[in-house]
């Protein structure tokens, strides 16, 4: 079967134009730093534990086995809200089930990992559980004047970025394509559910990210098309919008709505016309991975086209740039930073 010849996320399309520099991205774990904020309050009681984590050297899933093992229960019992790179310093939080056991998280140690806080819940946390994620990030060695970069940060602000999934989500090499590839044309025979989990996102989020870079080429990425589903800003309701009228105009440029891309699954795409004939023909050049999330028993759904930070300040000194900002669940900094600086791909 032949590879689909799939977009790498260095050479997607910028909706902002060539960079006003460039920089070195991620040299020491603490440039990186992410901070997870919860949608709610931990209980108080139940039978998980809600644990507040802060993590350098070490992906999720590792610290995931390693909580499951020291309490002693399957790492099934163990819940997170998102995958946090491991060339990061982050902070998140994970949820065990031990219904029976009580244990002495105080005791716990694993290389890299600062146990900062615990709580009991009456519920496993689950991926996307999360208001969003708080960013301190620092760009070394950066190749632009501060008045670029600061007119740059206020466009990002004014108009958003695109909202592609970031290089993490593809693992090192783009490794999780080939596992997707793989896996869809009956390679693999036996893979573990963490793994396989991690291809069928992979090739997922590659999908929408073809059907954004289309859009961000033909320049309406930013703007609704007929046949468009909008989707209200910081929830997972959309709509259907035949012929968007001046009220979602409005709303489109007070962030209300957002244009929205597919997440590819079984079931109609929920679009029509002009949007359904793109989305439908950027599918159609990689149909054994539409037909193998369909088969896996993955639902059709919308994410966002635009990312865009909130709460933010950007300071630039001694050539180094820092940032700090808030974004939604699901948005990737390396995809709103990467219309701001340019760096060499990292793993």
């Amino acid at each position: 079967m032949t590879q689909p010849a799939w977009r790498p996320f260095r050479l997607l399309p910028r909706a902002s134009g060539p960079t006003p520099g460039r920089g070195r991205l991620k040299e020491h774990p603490e440039d990186f730093r992410v901070e997870e904020l919860l949608g709610f309050s931990p209980d108080g009681e139940g039978e998980h534990a809600l644990l507040r984590i802060r993590k350098a050297g070490a992906n999720t899933e590792w610290v995931a086995r390693r909580l499951a093992r020291f309490a002693r229960v399957p790492v099934s019992a163990v819940g997170y809200a998102g995958l946090k790179d491991r060339h990061a310093l982050a902070t998140q939080w994970f949820s065990v089930h031990t219904p029976r056991n009580r244990p002495d998280w105080s005791a716990f140690e694993a290389e890299g990992v600062e146990l900062l806080e615990c709580h009991r819940h009456g519920r496993k946390l689950r991926r996307g559980a999360l208001k969003g994620n708080r960013f301190v990030i620092r760009i070394r060695d950066v190749s632009a004047d501060a008045g670029s970069l600061r007119a740059r940060w206020e466009l990002l602000h004014a108009r958003g970025a695109p909202n592609y999934f970031g290089p993490q989500r593809f693992g090192k090499g783009e490794g999780n394509l080939d596992g997707a590839r793989a896996l869809f044309a009956g390679e693999v025979k036996r893979a573990s559910r963490h793994l396989r989990g991690l291809w069928l996102s992979a090739a997922r989020s590659q999908l929408f990210n073809e059907v954004l870079a289309v859009r961000v080429e033909r320049g309406d990425w930013d703007r609704p098309l007929a046949g468009e589903r909008m989707q209200l800003a910081g929830t997972g309701s959309h709509f259907l919008a035949e012929a968007p009228d001046e009220d979602i105009l409005a709303r489109i440029r007070h962030f209300d709505l957002d244009p929205t891309g597919p997440l590819w699954g079984a079931g109609e795409i929920g679009t029509s016309g002009a949007v359904a004939a793109l989305e439908l023909a950027v599918a159609g050049s990689f149909p054994a991975w539409t037909a193998g999330l369909a088969r896996a028993g993955l639902r059709q759904q919308r994410r966002a086209l635009r990312l865009r930070p909130k709460d933010s300040d950007l300071a630039f000194a001694q050539r180094a740039l820092e940032t700090t900002f808030l974004l939604p669940a699901g948005g990737f900094a390396t995809s709103l930073l990467r219309e701001l600086v340019e760096w060499p791909e990292v793993s």
